[in-house]
């Protein structure tokens, strides 16, 4: 197990029970008397269960959890009639939706397989996905909008790790996994809590300053990437821990690394290329190239798992656009590891990135409180059934922010704030 030179290292169950308490009072900032959604893959079970010891401490009315089976998902697909890959448990979206307007907090533990379902039918794959992401629209809207409480933990499953670590033995992949996990979540030194306070601190300042400037657009320059991302009227930065519009503060990543704003959905143009593997629905997309037009991506392609991502741009009409615009520097906590995770929690907050689909009408002025749809669509906001976050950053990356007037500003270098 990895640790600091003159440190000794805390037992596993002490450090998963801190994750656990992190996830708690900070991810979610769970008030006495709120209840918790909370989903989880089958082997994240202890990491559950103390989540839930955790929330009922902190005074939860009720902890619900909804468990994910690889087994089962792949069943479906090697038995399921044709006609079941248009079938989705709407019934328990509704229902969760329920739950987060009366209140409920949100808890996602992910650590999915990369790879479950690269030997699938692509077709079938989409279809599938598609047919979830409608049914899950109701909740989706609420946990963009910041309605309640969330956040997302992750679990180091077998799977996983042998994804992250495949030349090394299941059980030494796991708990160099668990390490990785463990350090990218700030859970190892002294006082945890206090640790994530003081990176908030740093995040918020960061967001002070990007709002400060009120950029039009930022511009990214580097090998095979030369875009122009205009940003929504109105826009507001985030990063950090977020003021819910329940008043609960939450940081609904954990980790997390980025500041982060919404896009004009039509004002995107250029090419970009992805710096690291997408891993979408247990497919590895892989060297995406894109080129945007009046903000739609009219030419795609990718290396491995191109198919998927054609079907995944032809979800809806906003699929194509983008939704999210974030920074984070070459040299954070996560890149650092030199570890590529094969997981989009982790991947993106080694590197600035851009998210696919639906906005967050959370990052506007006065936290987009008060705005209409129609509201959020005239300052450029996106609306999918999707939102993909996907990474195209690195250390031979620029970016300028360009002012109203047309004048680029140094906001990174070579990966790195300019400032």
């Amino acid at each position: 197990m990895s640790q600091t030179p003159g440190t000794v290292a805390l037992p596993f169950t002490e450090r998963l029970d801190r994750l656990a308490e992190v996830a708690v009072r900070v991810g979610l900032g769970l008030q006495p008397g709120q209840e918790l959604v909370l989903t989880a893959p089958l082997e994240a079970v202890p990491l559950a269960r103390a989540i839930t010891e955790h929330a009922y401490k902190a005074g939860a009315s009720l902890v619900t959890t909804f468990y994910a089976d690889d087994a089962a998902t792949l069943a479906r697909f090697a038995h399921a009639p044709d006609a079941a890959f248009d079938k989705a448990a709407g019934w328990l979206y509704a229902g969760m939706a329920d739950a987060y307007r009366n209140g409920a907090a949100r808890l996602a533990i992910s650590g999915d397989d990369p790879s479950l379902l690269a030997g699938q039918d692509p077709a079938k794959v989409a279809r599938a996905n598609r047919s979830r992401s409608q049914a899950y629209v109701p909740a989706l809207e609420l946990i963009a909008g910041f309605s309640t409480n969330w956040t997302i933990v992750s679990a180091a499953t077998k799977p996983w790790a042998r994804t992250v670590f495949p030349d090394l033995p299941e059980d030494e992949a796991v708990a160099r996994l668990w390490d990785a996990v463990f350090a990218a979540s700030r859970i190892d030194g002294p006082d945890p809590v206090a640790a994530w306070g003081a990176h908030n601190r740093d995040l918020a300042r960061r967001t002070e300053r990007l709002n400060g400037s009120r950029f039009s657009a930022l511009h990214f320059r580097g090998p095979g990437t030369d875009l122009t991302v205009g940003l929504a009227d109105d826009h507001e930065w985030c990063g950090g821990a977020t003021r819910a519009k329940n008043g609960i503060v939450c940081n609904a990543n954990i980790p997390t690394e980025e500041v982060f704003t919404t896009p004009h959905r039509a004002r995107v143009e250029g090419t970009v290329a992805s710096t690291k593997p997408l891993s979408y629905q247990g497919t590895l997309i892989d060297e995406i190239r894109v080129r945007f037009s009046q903000g739609r991506i009219v030419e795609a392609r990718a290396r491995t798992g191109g198919d998927v991502l054609a079907k995944v741009l032809d979800t809806d009409e906003g699929a194509a656009r983008l939704g999210e615009v974030a920074l984070v520097p070459a040299s954070s906590a996560i890149s650092a590891s030199g570890l590529l995770f094969y997981n989009t929690l982790y991947d993106e907050n080694a590197a600035s990135h851009i998210a696919l689909g639906q906005a967050y009408s959370k990052c506007f002025r006065d936290g987009g409180e008060g705005l209409s749809e129609a509201d959020l669509a005239e300052r450029g906001a996106n609306r999918s059934l999707i939102h993909i976050d996907w990474m195209i950053g690195s250390a031979e990356i620029d970016v300028d922010g360009i002012t109203a007037s047309g004048e680029p500003v140094p906001v990174m270098r070579r990966g790195e704030w300019a400032d």
